[in-house]
């Protein structure tokens, strides 16, 4: 009997769906699969911890900007169309976190919805089933708890923003750019009429609620964020909301305790009605209410001063007091007393420390601070401000303090007699006293037999001379003829490896300059291009680590490595492994080839870098060998094996590298054998003639050798010879009259 199957618990399936959300971030190709797949989560039967990430991946997936219109569209209409929407917002009782994200995957799809019907006009259930969801949302938006009203309010300002008229202001390809003007009079399902009226009422609706909620900060705030939009987009509701924010009171909350938290309340609804009456004045100063609108910001800024800094101002001066009676402690009588002058303490007899005979308070507190915990720049910053404001006679008065005390100390000590120094030139020499040399060390005569040399007889001067005159002459020091220094140092030479060592090595290498590229995947949003001044490698991101690449293939061993060319030269040539730049090379290709359409830039960049070291290989004379045709005509052969005729990337490519040849070129005439892809061949060429005007006569050249050889490509090629070397088609038409001529001649004898 088989085993039945384990079911995955919630959290292994949380785990996988974390995955996949994490890979369609990284390639939003995967979002329709991975949302068509989570249908069944939706359902109520479901745990309601996936139901929430369901719920919220679709909402992320129907907002997310990475994907096309055409992506978009059908990825909406496949969520509608399969009731998983419908199941998020209409299931009764349903989990606020869910009904939260419901709501607004259903605003992001309710435009797409109606951009996609206006044109499919024969598919109404998913209209019906977008009213639905629709009408759904806006009965539970009064008595929805606030983080669900807030997600109505948005959804309420998409469906304005569809159904009234846009200014023209806003770019085509915007999503809120769906509007009004785009349904046509003869639409069946969508009536002008009736979806304008609708909007005005849910306008209507939505200021309402401004007034009634006007203590509430996160349904004020929400609401006039949503109405800046439509009152600078859509014209003919720009006036009602402005009329309905210049009414709007946000210090009513000023009346009531003035609470910490009212003090918050009201200073941000003041903040948003302020910034909402401000962007309205500055994007149109022209505007007929914008007198009204200034003297309302005024009169909030103005007012909301006086509120808040009613508790910063002074106590008044009291009645009694400002007559000159009672508590006098604020009136200035008389001018403040001179500082006594500094008086420094003489020292008390005894030993004494340093700090002691510089310190110049009694205060034990501040004597016993250490001030080597102060930072170094703030004492240094204290010292100076205090030195700048010193008085000149205190600062005279510590310093003699200071030379007074020292003084007293220097006359305190006691006086040490000196050692006696024999005298030469004397006919005797005195002899000190046997214990004097005790007497000035301190030291105690304990030992009787110490007799040191100093206090023997000194020898008179006849004496000294005669040892003089008798001394052998003493030699001169060894002067050192070199001076002393170190020598060079040097470092051991490396261990010699051999050649399996070294194609092993290279191997891990190349393997760990890839590993990054896993975690460095296509941005969803592409960032410009800085320029020609840009740095090639400036962040840790794709591109700059794609460019280390190659030029770690490129120029890292330029000159240092063997003309092997491919894996099989090397083993022709008796070298079982590649060098490190071809290993390189190898993945890089691999690399590219994987996914070519999206990383033809790659290609380019790669091709541009092995051009740019041929050339500076041939200045530099190095004899290396020269990659860029080897590796152009290796991409050009790895993108021909997978083309299609709608792959225009391959004119892409043969544009912009730096560098065709007749080889090159005439990998194109294999894609005239194909009648699918004769025209894909034919625009690259003609791409080149009109836009590369350095490779036009090579272009040309395989042109001729197309119209030549290719039965199928011959009408565009004789198109093209026509334009651009007329004199050729002559020749050729000439050269055939007199075959033909001939040939009859030869017939008629």
């Amino acid at each position: 009997m088989a085993s039945p199957v384990k079911t995955p618990s919630t959290s292994e399936q949380m785990q996988q769906l974390n995955n996949a959300r994490k890979m369609a971030f990284e390639s939003p190709a995967y979002f329709k699969q991975i949302v068509q797949g989570i249908f069944p989560l939706t359902a109520a039967s479901s745990p309601v911890d996936l139901r929430r990430w369901a719920a919220e991946f679709i909402a992320e997936a129907l907002a997310c900007p990475a994907l096309r219109t055409q992506e978009k569209d059908d990825l909406t209409i496949s969520v509608i169309d399969a009731g998983a929407l419908g199941s998020l917002v209409e299931a009764p009782d349903q989990d606020p976190l869910v009904l939260k994200a419901g709501i607004m995957a259903a605003a992001s799809a309710y435009p797409v919805v109606v951009r996609w019907i206006i044109s499919n006009t024969y598919h109404p259930q998913s209209w019906l089933a977008m009213s639905a969801i629709k009408s759904k949302i806006l009965s539970i938006w009064e008595g929805a708890p606030t983080p669900v009203k807030l997600c109505c309010i948005k959804f309420v300002q998409r469906v304005i923003l569809a159904q009234t008229a846009s200014n023209g202001a806003e770019p085509k390809h915007s999503g809120l750019d769906v509007n009004l003007n785009m349904i046509t009079p003869n639409q069946n399902l969508l009536d002008p009429r009736s979806l304008e009226a609708e909007a005005i009422g849910l306008l209507d609706r939505m200021l309402g609620g401004l007034q009634d909620n006007g203590s509430d900060v996160l349904i004020v705030d929400a609401t006039l964020n949503t109405l800046a939009i439509l009152a600078r987009t859509r014209p003919a509701t720009s006036n009602r909301i402005i009329n309905a924010a210049l009414n709007f009171n946000p210090l009513k909350l000023a009346n009531s305790p003035m609470t910490p938290k009212n003090k918050v309340l009201i200073k941000s609804m003041t903040k948003t009605t302020l910034s909402f009456l401000g962007n309205i004045l500055r994007r149109d100063p022209d505007n007929p209410l914008a007198p009204r609108i200034s003297q309302q910001i005024q009169r909030l800024m103005r007012s909301r001063d006086e509120i808040f800094n009613e508790a910063n101002r002074k106590r008044a001066l009291p009645e009694q007091a400002a007559a000159g009676h009672g508590d006098v402690k604020r009136q200035k009588t008389e001018a403040a007393a001179p500082q006594p002058p500094l008086r420094i303490q003489p020292l008390a007899p005894g030993p004494h420390t340093l700090a002691e005979v510089f310190s110049l308070t009694n205060n034990t507190g501040l004597q016993g601070f250490d001030v080597t915990v102060v930072p170094a720049p703030l004492t240094a910053r204290i010292n100076i401000r205090t030195l700048a404001s010193l008085d000149q006679g205190q600062l005279d008065l510590a310093i003699n303090g200071v030379r007074d005390r020292l003084i007293a100390l220097y006359a305190a000590a006691p006086a040490v007699p000196p050692v006696p120094v024999p005298v030469v030139g004397t006919a005797t020499a005195q002899q000190a006293p046997a214990n004097s040399g005790t007497a000035v060390l301190g030291l105690v005569d304990d030992d009787d037999d110490y007799e040191p040399d100093l206090y023997t007889a000194a020898e008179d001067t006849e004496q000294i001379l005669n040892k003089l005159d008798n001394a052998p002459p003493e030699a001169p020091p060894e002067q050192n003829s070199e001076p002393l220094a170190l020598g060079p140092f040097r470092l051991p030479p490396p261990p010699v490896l051999n050649p399996d060592t070294v194609a092993k090595v290279s191997q891990i290498t190349a393997m760990r300059i890839f590993g990054p590229l896993s975690g460095l995947e296509d941005p969803l949003v592409r960032k410009p291009k800085a320029g020609l001044n840009r740095l090639a490698a400036n962040s840790h991101d794709r591109d700059s680590w794609l460019t280390l690449i190659t030029r770690l293939a490129t120029r890292s061993t330029m000159g240092l490595e063997d003309d092997i060319k491919t894996e099989a030269d090397a083993t022709a040539l008796g070298h079982p492994q590649m060098s490190l730049g071809n290993l390189i090379r190898e993945m890089l290709f691999n690399y590219v080839l994987e996914d070519w359409r999206r990383r033809i830039e790659v290609a380019v960049a790669w091709c541009c870098e092995e051009w740019y070291n041929d050339q500076l290989a041939k200045r530099e004379g190095l004899g290396a060998p020269l990659n860029y045709e080897r590796c152009a005509l290796r991409l050009m052969d790895g993108f021909l094996s997978y083309i299609t005729a709608q792959d225009k990337v391959l004119t892409r490519f043969l544009s912009e590298i730096p560098h065709l040849s007749r080889e090159l070129l005439g990998r194109l005439k294999g894609l005239c054998s194909d009648p699918t892809t004769v025209q894909l061949a034919m625009t690259s060429l003609l791409y080149l003639m009109m836009f590369k005007p350095p490779a036009r006569e090579l272009a040309l050249d395989t042109v001729y050798e197309i119209w030549l050889e290719y039965e199928d490509a011959r009408p565009l090629a004789e198109k093209y010879l026509r334009k651009w070397r007329p004199k050729l088609l002559e020749a050729h038409a000439a050269a055939d009259g007199v075959s033909s001529g001939n040939g009859s001649q030869t017939m008629t004898a």
